[in-house]
């Protein structure tokens, strides 16, 4: 079985060295880019199964190498950012980021969220019959999304939170509930990043949020999935 392969994106030669030897001691395969141009090249040439990617970088920075990767692939990506970057960090969860972790920050805790990140498999989810409601289908084997007969493209995350909700139909699931199932019992971040995403699922569907056809909040909780059986 092969080593699951880490590339490390940061300008700082220093925070790359840290983590490749703190990776490599936890028996992972390490690359590492300095620049998000590099960034992408290497993606493309390595196939890593995971990115940890500093936001603030010169030329291109990691919010824009995000957005391109999105539009090729789905590989786990781990953002980097200073505690003032909370826009950024709000903006790359959007883009399709699966977690970040704020510097200055511990190794040990950025390893222990890589592991937590890769024991989400893309394909993780029970291949279960599908979940039909009324102008909506989702599709756990294929995972796909038919809304009103058209197909919608979602983040393998954004699908498994979907589905998550979908399997509970108007039962209330709280931030902490969605992020166990979803994210992994232990996750450590900052439980705002379900709200995040639920806007995006929100506007992929066309479902607003002050007057929700499919996903309610209950506010200070958490999330309902309020699709009808047809």
């Amino acid at each position: 079985m092969r080593r699951r392969r880490i590339l490390v994106v940061d300008d700082e030669e220093k925070i790359r060295t840290i983590l490749r030897g703190y990776l490599e001691h936890e028996d992972f395969e390490v690359a590492e880019a300095a620049d998000g141009e590099t960034a992408l090249q290497l993606t493309r040439e390595l196939a890593p199964d995971l990115i940890v990617l500093d936001v603030m970088m010169p030329g291109t920075d990691g919010i824009e190498v995000l957005r391109r990767l999105r539009s090729e692939s789905e590989v786990f990506v781990i953002l980097l950012t200073a505690r003032t970057d909370e826009v950024d960090t709000l903006i790359g969860l959007s883009v399709g980021a699966d977690d970040y972790i704020t510097k200055p920050f511990s190794p040990r805790e950025l390893v222990a969220r890589v592991k937590v990140v890769l024991r989400r498999d893309r394909d993780g989810m029970r291949p279960d019959d599908r979940l039909r409601f009324a102008g909506l289908e989702i599709d756990p084997a294929r995972r796909e999304v038919l809304r009103h007969g058209n197909p919608i493209e979602f983040s393998a995350l954004e699908f498994d939170l979907l589905a998550a909700l979908a399997r509970a139909p108007g039962r209330v699931l709280t931030r902490r509930q969605l992020l166990e199932q979803v994210w992994g019992w232990d996750f450590f971040g900052d439980e705002r990043v379900v709200d995040v995403h639920i806007r995006s699922i929100r506007r992929a569907l066309g479902d607003a949020a002050d007057a929700p056809e499919l996903i309610g909040t209950v506010r200070g909780v958490g999330y309902k999935f309020l699709g009808a059986v047809p």
